[in-house]
């Protein structure tokens, strides 16, 4: 008779805390694990030898973008190919929750990208997550709720502040959302209409996610001209509102601002010693990925996307539009200057007609059409809609290296997708991001570089974002803890997309199991689809009716 549905033997096993690997046997029993230690004769159904080979907790990215991926391909195969088990999304725009009209109009994510159609067959945030579920998705899920998004819902695309009813609004959708499981309150204060919000809101709303002892995660208002100014806004928002908070893929954007770097740390560093509750995570790459339109000032934005493509069509108005994009500014995080169109990578379109320039800079395109790099930029706006996805050169190599080096609280993202090299993924380039940045951590920056030892490398990927989360029963190996395990070669593991060439699979990873279940095998997808939804400390189990 079997003790156990699988064994895995003989493996180097990191359990997530940070300790020395120990050598020694893994029980999965149905979806949990049921042994860890030294190899023993325990019996099982199922016995892969696995000498040689590191055995993690799965690992959780920290800002998922795969909120219409999973819908198109529940597979999640670049993120599972890098032992990705746990997809956390909704940086301040979350698919939930939306009222009748946000449906009505089709409402697609930050990404925008229109070769992905699906119908929206929910309202509420909990319901976009369960509807997951119930389609099949390879990896667990769950999500912050965005204020993006609430404002949408309460305020519209306009620039000026809510109501008291609106603000009320807001804040009942938010105990709604984190009742149905949010991890918590999200906001990415460069985008409109995020951007329109005054730090008083900010406060107003995260403390209600603070009733339910949620996370306030943050896209700082600057990460450049201003950075020092939008980290005390954090700091203050944290203060006020008396909640844990974390701060989305640290960096210091444009080489004039590089050297903050040090300083930024020193900050977040003494807010910690002082007792206020801050982490943050980081994305492996020297490249942002965002919309082209994020280099025209807030105002344009004003009122939504057709106002935006009214504006810059505007002869008059665009001459203003390109006064402000090269002045240095106080008032917005400034792309164009702090990068600027020879390190402006173009990456997707919408428009058939534009696909052409998918992989070009910004400024080879202005050459090609023999027009000015403003006007360029404006005009391929104009062209796709108002929505164009570019990757912008301004992260400082040295800076990633010290912040994967030196912070033991900070955690790994991909801020991408989970895609597939196939089919509609195929008519863009996303950023290299979406295919590699937990392999590049591990083998680029721990093998390679040997900036910290693996087993740190393990907790900063499974144990403490899940504590960060607040996570019950993942992000370790224990006894009890559901099976979201990894099963990797330290030796091989290698991200190998580029920028160039983005649509590359990790390798390296040779097994992954979600929830008990094999999702990966000899490096393979099994096609499985056991991913669950993970829910938050505020979650209201729903109450059968009697």
């Amino acid at each position: 008779m079997s003790d156990f549905d699988l064994i895995l033997k003989n493996g180097v096993i990191y359990d997530g805390s940070g300790q020395p690997p120990i050598h020694g046997d893994l029980g999965i029993q149905a979806d949990r694990i049921a042994y860890i230690g030294p190899s023993t004769h325990h019996r099982a159904t199922r016995e892969i030898d696995v000498s040689g080979l590191a055995v993690a907790p799965g690992f959780i990215n920290m800002l998922s973008w795969a909120v219409e991926s999973l819908i198109h391909d529940g597979k999640s195969q670049s993120d599972i190919r890098q032992g990705v088990t746990l997809e956390v999304m909704g940086e301040g725009f979350s698919f939930g929750p939306f009222s009748e009209k946000m449906k009505a109009e089709n409402t697609r994510g930050i990404l925008g990208n229109e070769d992905l159609t699906y119908k929206i067959e929910w309202t509420t945030l909990g319901e976009y997550l369960e509807f997951l579920e119930r389609q099949g998705v390879s990896c667990n899920v769950a999500s912050f709720v965005g204020t993006s998004t609430l404002r949408i819902h309460q305020v519209g695309f306009d620039d000026r502040p809510p109501t008291a009813s609106e603000l009320a609004g807001m804040q009942a959708l938010i105990r709604q959302a984190m009742e149905e499981g949010a991890v918590g309150l999200s906001s990415a204060l460069i985008y409109p209409p995020a951007s329109y919000a005054k730090t008083d809101e900010l406060i107003a709303l995260a403390r209600v996610a603070a009733e339910y002892d949620g996370l306030y995660i943050c896209h700082l208002r600057s990460e450049g001209a201003f950075f020092y100014e939008a980290l005390e806004e954090f700091f203050a928002t944290l203060r006020a509102a008396n909640i844990r908070g974390e701060i989305y893929h640290l960096k210091a954007k444009g080489r004039q601002n590089w050297h903050k770097m040090s300083e930024v740390i020193q900050r977040i560093e003494t807010a910690r010693a002082e007792g206020l509750s801050v982490t943050a995570d980081m994305y492996p790459y020297p490249a942002s990925g965002t919309g082209l339109n994020s280099i025209v000032p807030p105002w344009v934005h004003d009122g939504g996307n057709e106002r935006l493509l009214e504006r810059i069509a505007d002869p008059e108005l665009r001459k203003r539009i390109i006064a402000e994009m090269n002045q240095p500014s106080q008032e917005w995080e400034n792309f164009w200057l702090g990068v600027g169109p020879e390190n402006t990578l173009l990456g997707g379109f919408t428009s058939e007609a534009l696909k052409p320039y998918t992989g070009k800079r910004l400024s080879e395109v202005a050459e090609l059409r023999g027009t000015s790099a403003e006007d360029t930029a404006l005009d391929l706006l104009i062209e796709d809609g108002g929505r164009v996805f570019a990757m912008y050169f301004g992260i400082s190599e040295e800076n990633i290296r010290e912040q994967i080096r030196s912070l033991p609280w900070l955690s790994f993202c991909s801020d991408a997708e989970s895609l597939a090299p196939e089919g509609h993924f195929l008519k863009s380039n996303p950023h290299p991001r979406a295919y590699g940045s937990f392999a590049r951590v591990l083998g680029r920056y721990v093998r390679d570089e040997g900036l910290l030892p693996l087993e740190e490398a393990v907790r900063r990927l499974s144990h403490l974002p899940a504590q960060v989360l607040k996570i019950k029963d993942r992000g370790q190996l224990s006894a009890g803890a559901f099976a979201d395990v990894v099963v990797f070669d330290p030796q091989s593991i290698q991200d190998h997309a580029t920028f160039e060439n983005p649509h590359q699979f990790a390798t390296g990873m040779q097994y992954v199991f979600v929830n008990g279940e094999t999702v990966l095998a000899e490096g393979e997808h099994t096609g499985a689809r056991p991913g669950r939804v993970v829910r938050g400390p505020g979650w209201r189990p729903k109450r059968s009716a009697l």
